[in-house]
């Protein structure tokens, strides 16, 4: 452990060195009825190489220099210290938490292009202090979209490379829409106001972080692309280093074409015309016309509200598997818990493995979360999907007897691999979706000091999404999202592309309330592509059932299981936990688990005074900051 922390300091040195002139400069501070018998089948366990899809983005290290941020009236936290920087700006100039939503996209969309953008899609939570509201910001497939889109002449599945790159993979870009639906309904500053900071930064420039330099270096597909290649390359071809100072002039007047004129400035007119040249014009060209952006709309959604202990715990609905999987995790723990004690999560708490302390959760913990896990991922394979193509019966999918049930799979011994379920009410027989999804993610979180809080998951999909750069901003490969084979067998997969479908998404905005009161006690979500489900299930058990150190919740190594082996964050974890597991049957896979994680909790500090406390990724290069 120490050997690898070690290791990872030149990392953290480096990015101090690139970020740490800008940021004094612009003043960072840290502030102060009985369900079907449901069945499982267990498996050999299959080759942890054979079933894991690489990660979204290549891992850049892990900080070991983070600690709770704690504030009295708001706080924002964001995947790169300069969105969380406009983010509380807007918040001191009054302004809502989706204000600072937007500040901070329209800023990550300059600094952290490989995840999140204009360009690609977005899901909202919000609480206004009444209320929870989600707001589906998912692209769409055009209307000249097929379900064969992605396989090849002779009917087998395209590669993902060979899908993604290229305007075959683009869908209609939803984030805009999203952000102006809550906007309208909850903004406090005016929408103009909102790009400022980015345009500024955009003109300006910013250094290039060691984290986007590490995206760049990786990707070999980004010398294909002129626009990419101009923007991030030398002269020679190479990768400009870290600290170089990044200008991106076509992005600025983008962004103050959309601050003055809204978001139709994207959907109709020139830049529209610009996106729907370039995703035909591409080697690989797609079908998206500027009707399908014209007509796009975002989508108010019923959140996915679940009581777990003294918690009410809301997420994201369909077209997301989020908001359904996370109630199954945590509905199937408390179920487990009853049936067995030993299981009881309060009692094992993680322990410190190095120094700098790193918590590394108990065996049995780890064993009956993944159980949990894969018995969610199961079921979210194959009934869930974009719910105005598909009907998604999400009550019964969290019904408690259901849940009873399938937490009565869990034994001492891991299931290997689990099999759907059968949820009350369940009618329509689908095939199985055995896509290995890939998305790159960026999460921000926010709080007003009005009682305001949003948790947003926003993406372009794979890392740089479909390679193709637009008026200094890049398009999403989102239709990848979808399963490449439309049946199997005979049956249709549910998440199969459709023309004006939404694909299916593991994105997982969290709201946490206390369930007698209704008050409101944190916003939590993360990025990391099909392991998303995976990282804030045991975040949000860190937070509530071990009452963690919201900084220490995050940073704990990852865990978990796609439904396949079980999966333990590489260099973070001990081999006596790995060896425990093996002994409870389980395949055990130790691989890079890129989490982003973005929290902000209501604490009580020792003096009995009620603050926020806000943690980010040490993974990544996100921090927390409010006033």
């Amino acid at each position: 452990m120490a050997h690898l922390l070690a290791s990872r300091s030149a990392w953290r040195g480096s990015m101090i060195v690139a970020l740490s002139a800008l940021l004094a400069a612009c003043g960072t501070q840290g502030g102060a009825p009985a369900a079907p018998t449901a069945t499982a089948t267990p498996a050999a366990p299959p080759p942890a190489t054979a079933t894991l899809p690489p990660a979204p983005e290549i891992a850049s290290g892990y900080r070991t220099d983070m600690s709770t941020v704690y504030a009295e009236r708001y706080m924002a936290a964001a995947a790169h210290p300069l969105a969380t920087e406009a983010g509380r700006d807007v918040l001191r100039q009054g302004g809502s938490a989706i204000d600072a939503a937007i500040a901070m996209q329209a800023v990550l969309s300059l600094v952290e292009p490989q995840a999140s953008g204009i360009g690609g899609g977005a899901f909202i939570l919000y609480w206004d202090g009444k209320r929870v509201q989600a707001f589906d910001g998912r692209e769409t497939a055009p209307a000249g979209a097929t379900e064969n889109l992605f396989l090849r002449p002779d009917g087998k599945p395209m590669e993902f490379s060979e899908a993604q790159i290229g305007g075959r993979s683009v869908g209609t870009p939803g984030v805009l829409r999203a952000l102006e639906m809550a906007h309208r309904e909850h903004g406090k500053l005016k929408w103009a106001q909102l790009f400022q900071r980015a345009i500024s930064l955009a003109e300006k420039g910013f250094p290039i972080s060691p984290r986007l330099y590490t995206q760049v270096t990786s990707d070999k597909f980004l010398a294909n692309s002129p626009e990419m290649a101009a923007y991030f390359l030398d002269a020679q071809g190479k990768p400009k280093p870290a600290g170089t100072i990044l200008k991106n002039p076509q992005l600025a007047q983008t962004l103050r074409t959309i601050a003055k004129y809204g978001p139709n400035a994207l959907y109709t007119g020139p830049i529209a015309r610009d996106i729907v040249a370039k995703v035909n014009g591409s080697a690989n060209p797609g079908s998206l016309s500027t009707r399908d952006l014209s007509t796009y709309r975002a989508k108010l959604r019923v959140p996915v509200c679940t009581d777990y202990k003294r918690w009410k715990v809301c997420g994201m609905p369909p077209p997301s598997s989020g908001g359904i999987a996370l109630a199954q995790i945590l509905g199937t723990l408390q179920a487990l818990e009853t049936r067995n004690p030993k299981y009881a999560l309060a009692a094992l708490k993680p322990t410190a493995v190095s120094t700098p302390a790193v918590m590394e959760a108990n065996p049995d913990a780890v064993h009956a979360i993944s159980e949990a896990d894969r018995l969610a991922y199961a079921d979210r394979g194959l009934y869930v999907a974009d719910s105005d193509f598909v009907p998604v019966d999400i009550a019964g999918m969290v019904n408690p007897g259901y849940l009873e049930q399938r937490a009565a799979l869990i034994g001492d011994k891991s299931m290997g691999k689990a099999q759907p379920g059968v949820p009350p009410g369940t009618t329509v027989a689908f095939a199985p979706d055995r896509s290995p999804p890939r998305i790159s993610t960026s999460q921000i979180v926010a709080v007003d000091s009005r009682g305001g809080a949003i948790s947003m998951t926003t993406t372009v999909e794979s890392y740089f999404g479909s390679h193709l750069m637009v008026r200094g901003f890049m398009l999403n490969n989102q239709l990848t999202d979808f399963s490449f084979l439309p049946s199997e067998n005979g049956k249709p997969v549910a998440n199969r592309v459709e023309p004006g479908k939404r694909p299916r998404s593991t994105m997982a905005p969290t709201l946490v309330f206390e369930r007698e009161s209704g008050k409101f006690l944190g916003t939590v979500g993360s990025p990391g592509g099909s392991q998303i489900i995976e990282y804030v299930s045991k975040t949000l058990v860190g937070l509530l059932d071990w009452n963690m150190d919201v900084q220490a919740a995050i940073g704990m190594a990852n865990f978990g299981s796609r439904n396949g082996p079980t999966e333990l964050e590489k260099g973070l974890v001990t081999p006596a936990l790995a060896e425990a597991l093996k002994q409870r049957g389980h395949q055990v896979a130790e691989i890079e688990m890129t989490s982003g994680t973005q929290a902000i909790m209501r604490r009580q500090r020792a003096d009995g005074r009620l603050v926020w406390a806000g943690g980010a990724d040490p993974r990544r290069e996100g921090v927390a900051l409010g006033d």
